[in-house]
């Protein structure tokens, strides 16, 4: 596949991961695809970064699952009476670059003997994590980056998401070994427009080609 694909996973749930890939989305003009997705209520990932990104309603693709449970993609499935096939996991074949979000933080289980950091090392495409820069970032960052590490899964690096704290987010990158792509603000309003703006100011489109 000639396009770039890039997995955008983070250090918790709740961290900005939807955000962040709905501006990667219309950054690049690439297609987006959220494997599980795990409670629907009003919607999921999916309908955020349709309204958010700015790309044609194609280029959202359909999850493999689409649970209703908000909780872990493994228990979520249990409750909802679904079996989860890693067969139908696999990466989408577009023609465009491809943004796949993953479902809370890299050892997430999505069935009972599959985590996503197991899936991304299947599927050997860069991963962005993505962290917040709260109390607690430098621990769960760098926790985040030995799992996929010790899987043999590329960080292209890592995307930071709250008000600047420019020394835990130097420590990460230093300790993790890993780079800085930048740092989405805290919005307000959040739409398009200012997602669009914030993106171009604080990351550089080409880390991600």
């Amino acid at each position: 596949m000639s396009h770039p694909r890039i997995v955008v996973t983070g250090t918790d749930t709740d961290v900005g991961k939807t955000i962040f890939s709905a501006a990667l989305t219309g950054a690049l003009g690439a297609h987006y695809w959220k494997p599980v997705q795990a409670g629907v209520d009003p919607y999921g990932d999916r309908e955020r970064v349709a309204g958010l990104a700015g790309v044609p309603a194609a280029n959202i693709l359909p999850e493999a699952y689409r649970l209703t449970t908000p909780c872990s993609p493994h228990r979520a499935a249990e409750i909802d009476g679904v079996t989860i096939d890693p067969a139908r996991l696999a990466l989408p074949d577009v023609a465009a670059p491809l943004v796949v979000e993953g479902a809370g933080g890299v050892m997430v289980p999505i069935a009972p003997d599959l985590l996503f950091a197991d899936l991304f090392a299947h599927w050997r495409a860069p991963v962005v994590i993505v962290a917040r820069t709260g109390l607690g970032t430098i621990n769960h960052s760098l926790l985040s980056i030995e799992a996929l590490r010790r899987r043999g899964v590329p960080i292209l690096g890592l995307a930071f998401i709250g008000e600047a704290q420019p020394d835990s987010e130097a420590t990460i990158a230093r300790l993790g070994a890993v780079k800085r792509l930048g740092r989405l603000p805290r919005l307000d309003p959040l739409d398009r427009a200012t997602l669009a703006r914030a993106f171009a100011d604080h990351f550089d489109p080409g880390d991600f080609r």
